[in-house]
């Protein structure tokens, strides 16, 4: 009967349903289980339904009806503990640098998980794990450059050339001998000439140069600072590596620099990033852990080439000339170890990999009509244009 007055449109509304309580004659509270109507009006006509026949649940689908319920609110009012607090920390954290997602802590390009010692490992990711790369003329001795130029044109001489230009003369700065002589000279391409003239030229400098050395001022005692630090040096030059071997023996440094690069060992000179390259290499460093010590703007083009910072000594050039390198000094006892540490930070965004961003031209908000405007619509007016 419940069912039938449920489904019937004309009451309006559903049966209400449930356990009652209400007061007897001795004003107790008791339940009272059952289904009733209230009294409904439809069309001015007014419908009593006084008493029912109490109706009795059956348990088994009152429980079957309670679990269902409660089902439905776990799943609309409850959440998984992960999906508030993801596991796998996948934030994206803005720091300006360019790294992996979800990696953290970020990852340090000096690392090396082949280290057995944890000590080892954290030194090596640390900011004081570096390597110095000097240039040896007007960076650690003093330095003549009008030698360089008077050798190349006592050598033009020698082979009957016209002397060179002073524009090709800053040119060939920094570079192989046999590189200047094939690429920029043009004097032979004959690999046997360009041998034989390059060392005639470095035979005619040595004879002009003396033979004597003289550190700058400031070079012998930052090079004991960072032996102090122990910090790795090494020593690039394009002269041959007899006459480094003997420079450095006669103003009594051996045994300081780790490694040597001459002549011998590359193929091409500055700008070309070869030296730097290769000495970062036997150093056994990352390129973005080492510093470039140079006195030319060829140096800082090369140092940046590579991937490596770059300090200017203004030796031969102005301070303002050297703009372009990450940090120009007059001597090198200006710097301190945590200038160097400053310089070799691998976090810099210079050093963000990715690809540049490309700037977006947008479109003009009130483009130029082509159509042509007669020259009477600006004129004011009370005044005519006369052809």
């Amino acid at each position: 009967m419940v069912e039938s007055i449920a489904a019937t449109s004309l009451l309006g509304r559903w049966p209400v349903c449930g356990g009652y309580y209400c007061k007897d004659v001795s004003s107790r509270r008791k339940p009272f289980d059952g289904c009733r109507l209230p009294a409904t009006k439809f069309l001015v006509r007014k419908v009593v339904y006084s008493s029912l026949r109490r109706l009795t649940a059956d348990q088994s689908s009152v429980s079957s009806i309670k679990s269902q319920a409660m089902e439905l609110a776990k799943e609309a009012y409850s959440y998984r503990e992960e999906e508030r607090i993801p596991q796998n920390f996948k934030y994206q954290i803005d720091t300006g640098v360019d790294r992996k997602p979800g990696l953290w802590p970020p990852e340090n390009k000096a690392d090396n998980a082949s280290l057995h010692n944890p000590l080892h490992r954290q030194e090596r990711m640390g900011c004081g794990w570096l390597g110095a790369i000097f240039e040896w003329e007007g960076v650690l001795i003093e330095d003549n450059p009008d030698l360089e130029k008077q050798a190349w044109l006592a050598l033009s001489q020698e082979e009957g050339k016209s002397p060179p230009p002073a524009f090709l003369l800053r040119r060939i700065e920094g570079m192989k001998n046999e590189q200047a002589i094939s690429e920029v000279l043009c004097w032979s391409r004959d690999p046997a000439q360009l041998r034989r003239m390059a060392s005639r030229k470095e035979e005619i400098y040595q004879a002009l140069h003396g033979g004597i050395y003289r550190f700058r001022s400031g070079s012998r005692e930052f090079v004991n600072i960072l032996m102090h630090y122990k910090i790795p040096m090494a020593l690039v030059s394009t002269h041959p590596r007899k006459t480094l071997e003997n420079a450095i023996g006669t103003i009594g440094i051996e045994g300081v620099f780790t490694v040597i690069v001459a002549a011998e060992d590359v193929h091409r000179g500055k700008p070309d990033p070869e030296m730097f390259v290769y000495a970062g290499q036997q150093l056994n460093f990352i390129p973005e852990r080492c510093i470039v010590f140079g006195n030319s703007n060829q140096t800082v083009e090369a140092a940046h080439d590579a991937r490596m910072k770059c300090v200017a000594v203004a030796s031969k050039y102005r301070v303002y000339e050297l703009a372009a390198a990450d940090l120009v000094v007059r001597h090198l006892d200006e710097l301190s170890v945590v200038d160097l540490k400053n310089l070799a930070d691998i976090e810099s965004p210079e050093f963000a990999s990715g690809e540049p961003e490309l700037e977006v031209e947008e479109d003009d908000p009130y483009p130029s009509s082509p159509v042509a405007v007669d020259d009477g619509f600006w004129c004011p007016a009370g005044m005519l244009l006369l052809p």
